[in-house]
């Protein structure tokens, strides 16, 4: 095993559990705000208030939680007790062009390694937010078990991010709107009851709405379709269902997607308390590695197209 160890970014939606399995040592909390003004560490592990209760107060009382970036200072301490006790870091955070996330990392890394030269840190931009980030620590402590060193983890990781791909429904684009997190959400946005949005992550480092469906039933065959055309081996892959206040329609995605795809295996995430600021009650997705997106999204617009079309033979 190299001696090199992840610290995650909280933008990364993994339970502690899951942390445990990798051996993700330690994450770094983003900052979010309360409706009653009061400033917390977000809490990859929802003791703070549970999940539910959380995206609940989104949907039915309305309230908005607002999300800001931890200190470099901060940030620095964290992965400094990594440094103390003779460990390289790996960290893969926020895209950065949804936050200041990746930024503040890398001069934390920066003003380290003037005290630490010995040592090694890479923080790579994972240009998504997240569960992809989840599959992305999975396959570094993949790559860190079988022997890799952090430049060859790394490297990987920067040369094949625009593989770990998204597809599913979003039924509420308001919060996504607001934050710009979203491209095309104007041309897209819909207001009838069962409209839903169906969006992939661009090679920017932002997520584009591709279509629209209306109905679970279309959602769920749109999904399926669109993930058969552009994952890579799913045979040999663990994919991730990721969601907010969607439990039920998780699970029969996992259903689906195993019968569909039969994988190593399939598991369901809550999207983090950070990313869920943002995101809202009304996502659900599957998270795969796959085919390297396109430029502009152009190859996926074009799959997308004859899906949709296929929908309403």
């Amino acid at each position: 095993m190299s001696d090199f160890v992840i610290v995650a970014d909280s933008n990364c939606s993994m339970s502690r559990e899951m942390r445990e399995k990798y051996g993700i040592v330690d994450y770094i909390p983003s900052k979010i705000t309360f409706p009653d003004g009061v400033t917390h560490d977000t809490d990859l592990d929802w003791e703070i208030i549970s999940a539910d209760d959380y995206y609940r107060s989104m949907r039915e009382d309305k309230v908005l939680y607002k999300t800001g970036v931890n200190s470099i200072d901060n940030v620095a301490a964290i992965m400094e007790k990594q440094l103390k006790e003779g460990h390289d870091i790996l960290s893969i955070v926020l895209s950065s062009r949804m936050s200041s996330t990746y930024n503040v990392f890398v001069q934390a890394a920066k003003q380290l390694l003037e005290k630490y030269p010995e040592r090694k840190i890479r923080v790579v931009d994972s240009l998504r937010f997240s569960t992809p980030i989840a599959l992305m620590n999975m396959k570094a402590a993949e790559m860190r078990d079988a022997g890799k060193t952090l430049d060859e983890t790394a490297d990987w990781l920067e040369e094949n991010r625009n593989c770990f791909r998204q597809m599913g429904p979003m039924d509420d684009m308001k919060f996504l709107a607001r934050t710009g997190r979203v491209t095309n959400f104007k041309a897209f946005f819909g207001t009838m009851v069962g409209i839903n949005a169906m969006g992939d992550f661009a090679p920017t480092g932002i997520s584009e709405i591709l279509s629209k469906v209306k109905g679970k039933k279309a959602a769920l065959a749109t999904t399926l379709e669109y993930v058969k055309r552009t994952i890579v081996n799913p045979e040999d892959q663990l994919i991730l269902i990721g969601h907010t206040l969607k439990a039920e329609d998780a699970e029969i995605y996992k259903k689906a997607v195993e019968e569909t795809f039969h994988p190593k295996a399939v598991e369901i995430l809550r999207v983090d308390m950070s990313c869920g600021a943002n995101i809202g009650p009304g996502m659900l997705g599957v998270y795969y590695f796959g085919k390297k997106a396109s430029e502009g999204l152009e190859e996926e617009k074009k799959i997308m197209d004859e899906i949709v079309a296929n929908l309403k033979k």
